[in-house]
């Protein structure tokens, strides 16, 4: 159980949330299983398969949500349309008009809904209620905006907000690069992405190159050129590559953390709770050093 991506957002820290309010605010929204004609069902599931919503480990909490969608591709459902208005066609000596053709597209649709595969996913979540973390495990904006859509619905005060720096991750990977220096406990590794900000958003992209050692970079940035991506490492035990809006992808331990973490469990459930137990002690301890690197946290006046 380790996250490899983090879509970073703040938790209250004050006590306000603790495991059964939460559990009891999901459980209105349980998953249950695609029915009739719908396309998509989406609800809380048990993060470890049994009937716990939220799993509590050391103080901090795992949630997630699970996902079913009907696959009936397009091109099925066309050509059984086009097949229909020939035999109607064949029959009646006159083609199906606009409306008979789209009544025959819902028509077969719903026949062939029933009969569709379905494709289930599930999205996790970790919540830190100790340092005021909330991170999505989700590798795309839709499949991030799908599950916080969902739990506002869930909440009824829902209390998460996204993390807002004083410097720009864009601003400061300039900066980094420009340098040749990360900030304190943090390394540059071999990959970058450099995008223009005039309109035809030209792009260069570095992949296992060593990005201290030319000027090449500096002087794409001083051409107009920002970085919207950038691979580092903290503290030579977690690497991940940066976002220019601070979404963290690729996230994963080196090989030195995963040494220290092999061995030792003596079933299933004692490795994930020691799995857990160290994904969000480092996590917790990097992000507060990434938001230090950033210039801080930006709050309201």
């Amino acid at each position: 159980m380790f996250f490899r991506n983090l879509i970073v957002h703040r938790w209250p820290a004050d006590g306000s949330w603790d495991v059964e309010r939460l559990e009891n605010q999901l459980a209105k929204l349980p998953f249950q299983p695609c029915t009739g004609f719908a396309l998509e069902s989406r609800g809380w599931i048990p993060p470890r398969g049994d009937d716990r919503l939220v799993v509590s480990v050391g103080r901090q909490w795992l949630i997630a949500l699970g996902v079913e969608a009907k696959l009936l591709p397009a091109s099925v459902v066309k050509q059984e349309v086009e097949q229909r208005a020939k035999d109607i066609e064949a029959r009646m000596g006159v083609k199906p008009g606009r409306k008979r053709l789209r009544d025959l597209k819902d028509e077969v649709t719903d026949e062939l809904l029933p009969r569709a595969f379905s494709r289930y996913n599930t999205t996790f979540a970790w919540i830190d209620p100790v340092n005021g973390w909330f991170c999505v495990d989700a590798g795309s904006p839709k499949k991030t905006e799908d599950f916080l859509e969902v739990l506002r619905r869930t909440l009824d005060d829902p209390p998460f907000s996204l993390v807002h720096t004083q410097r720009s991750p864009t601003a400061a990977m300039a900066d980094w690069l420009s340098a040749k220096e990360a900030p304190h406990g943090f390394s540059i590794d071999r990959e970058c992405v450099l995008q223009s900000t005039l309109e035809e958003k030209a792009t260069v992209r570095y992949a296992h190159h060593p990005l201290t050692d030319t000027d090449e970079i500096r002087n794409h940035i001083e051409a107009g050129k920002a970085p919207v991506r950038l691979a580092l490492t903290w503290q030579d035990r977690v690497s991940f590559v940066l976002g220019e809006t601070m979404e963290l992808r690729r996230v994963q331990l080196t090989d030195v953390t995963a040494t220290e973490n092999e061995g030792g469990a003596e079933s299933a459930e004692e490795q994930f709770e020691t799995d857990f137990t160290l994904m969000t002690g480092l996590y917790a301890q990097f992000l507060t050093d990434l938001l230090e690197a950033l210039g801080g946290e930006k709050t309201d006046a």
